[in-house]
């Protein structure tokens, strides 16, 4: 890292105001489920890694857009966060929104996304951001894929052309997201490894041989998030798993954010990776605890004290 300060984290991503519906259970195709009860949320995955990296303790920036007319909200939450919103644009599309359903008793969601403004981010914008920002040996740059694919690969290119480490949550997997992982390390949960080794022309195969196969197609570290069962990280030299913790589950909505902004937070803080992941497995579990994307999100000490219990 630089002297005299750690590494920052830099995410470029979506903002978007989720409408979560607690449901008895998911419905079908063409089925109605009655008996929801509906709250309002900050969300977004851009966002919500950074309000998780933040609250991990990095400092932590935001370049993405909102609505000129509606978003200001969305951007005081999470200046109220601790993160650094200077670079938002007010753009003339509304902010984007999500719909979550959520399983009351298993906590498992099913989300639908109108982008909004997140689907008119400038990749000129990304690139000017990036460049006040002076991005720096130490910091970490973090990408998820509900923005446009050029302002993604601005942001790609700045991060390869500072040096720094990138990291890249590919959700949802795009046509063009090889071309974006490669030197990355990657955070794909087992139904996005799937559809990466897909679009890698590679072998369907079990979790650990996929993402090995990943790995050695983009040259860096793959870390694959599996939900209760913790999480795989996968590099030249091998696999290794970090189980996860039995906890009462009330939403895991937010939960794979929280594990992308935290790896992110603890790169930024100089920890080697396997130390990274295993912070960001006990983070996102101490997550889906609470309802809502962001409520359950832990502090640096929240997650010290967990992992000292575990």
């Amino acid at each position: 890292m630089s002297p005299g300060r750690p590494g920052r984290v830099i995410v470029v991503g979506s903002v978007n105001v989720d409408l979560v519906m607690r449901l008895p259970q998911l419905p079908g195709p063409g089925e109605t489920v009655t008996g929801g009860a509906l709250a309002r949320y900050d969300g977004g995955k851009g966002a919500n890694q950074a309000v998780a990296a933040a609250r991990a303790g990095a400092a932590t920036f935001f370049v993405g857009a909102v609505g000129a007319a509606d978003g200001q909200p969305s951007v005081d939450a999470l200046v109220a966060d601790g993160v650094d919103a200077t670079a938002i644009e007010r753009l003339s599309a509304p902010t984007g929104h999500a719909i979550v359903l959520v399983d009351s008793g298993r906590g498992e969601n099913q989300i639908a996304v109108a982008a909004g403004a997140n689907g008119l981010v400038p990749p000129g914008h990304v690139t000017a951001a990036l460049s006040v920002l002076c991005l720096a040996h130490g910091d970490v740059l973090v990408l998820s894929f509900e923005i446009p694919a050029a302002a993604l690969q601005a942001a790609a290119d700045s991060a390869r052309s500072a040096g720094i480490d990138l990291v890249v949550n590919p959700s949802p997997v795009l046509p063009r997201s090889l071309d974006l992982l490669t030197g990355a390390i990657v955070t794909p949960n087992a139904g996005e490894l799937a559809a990466i080794a897909r679009l890698a022309c590679l072998p369907q195969a079990e979790p650990d041989a996929m993402a090995s196969a990943v790995a050695r197609r983009t040259g860096a570290p793959v870390v694959v998030t599996l939900g209760p069962d913790g999480a795989l990280l996968a590099r030249p030299g091998g696999t290794e798993h970090f189980p996860g913790y039995r906890v009462a589950v009330r939403d895991t909505t937010g939960a794979g954010d929280t594990f992308t902004g935290v790896l992110a937070a603890s790169l930024a803080a100089g920890l080697p990776l396997s130390d990274c992941v295993a912070r960001a497995v006990a983070a996102s579990a101490l997550a889906a605890t609470r309802e809502g994307a962001r409520p359950g999100m832990p502090t640096a000490a929240a997650i010290d004290e967990f992992l000292a219990g575990a």
